[in-house]
């Protein structure tokens, strides 16, 4: 499959490694192509990663999103999600399945940070009202970039959530959770895609564990009776 990955941050890399490595065509989106692979201003710069992974392509966001058979992922930084689905351009992105990884992480006032929107609106929303053609899955969002690729990570069960208003949509984004390793039974659909609010609103919580535990090798796991 053909699939975009909007982001050079941690997240985006980390996720289209993994897809490559499942044989997907993958590129990554990013604003200014050039200035990305110029910017070597530390080691942990995506330029240097390139360097290693020249078999993922690397686009404007445009062309990016034009690429995509069906799917893109949104692993941008979460206040900027809107401003660069736009710059993508809504006939790039047409009535594809975006999966929002981002959280609406606010640092303006520093840390710790506060979510906007949160409690009554959600980003995976504001992305889906701004773009009513594509089809919004809010998942992955609730754990370490590490994890959402090798839960195995994390010994025994533990749950991702799964948000959005198409349901082929979602059967199409747990069969690729699936082939990321995630168990079937671990995978949780919450409902439509106001249901990601909830997702969101995790992520002060997910934040203060992982001060508290000084690790982000960990998640949260529903337990239900038998």
């Amino acid at each position: 499959m053909k699939i975009a990955v909007l982001g050079t941050g941690i997240v985006g890399k980390t996720i289209a490694e993994k897809l490559n490595t499942l044989g997907h065509e993958v590129v990554i989106g990013t604003r200014d192509v050039e200035k990305t692979l110029a910017n070597k201003s530390d080691e942990k710069s995506f330029a240097y990663w390139y360097e290693s992974h020249k078999e993922i392509g690397l686009h404007t966001f445009k062309d990016a999103a034009a690429f995509a058979e069906n799917v893109i992922f949104n692993c941008t930084s979460g206040m900027l999600s809107i401003k660069i689905l736009q710059q993508a351009e809504a006939e790039s992105l047409g009535n594809k399945i975006i999966i929002d990884v981002a959280n609406p992480l606010d640092f303006s006032n520093g840390m710790p940070p506060t979510l906007n929107p949160g409690n009554s609106d959600s980003l995976a929303e504001q992305i889906q009202r701004t773009f009513p053609n594509l089809k919004v899955v809010k998942t992955l969002n609730t754990m370490s970039s590490f994890l959402m690729v090798k839960p195995s990570l994390v010994q025994g069960d533990h749950s991702i959530f799964v948000s959005g208003n198409d349901d082929a949509a979602k059967e199409t984004v747990k069969e690729l959770l699936n082939s990321f390793g995630w168990k079937k039974k671990n995978i949780l659909d919450l409902g439509d895609i106001s249901t990601a609010r909830g997702a969101e609103m995790l992520l002060p919580i997910w934040m203060k564990l992982w001060n508290n535990l000084g690790t982000v090798e960990f998640n949260f796991h529903i337990q239900q009776n038998a």
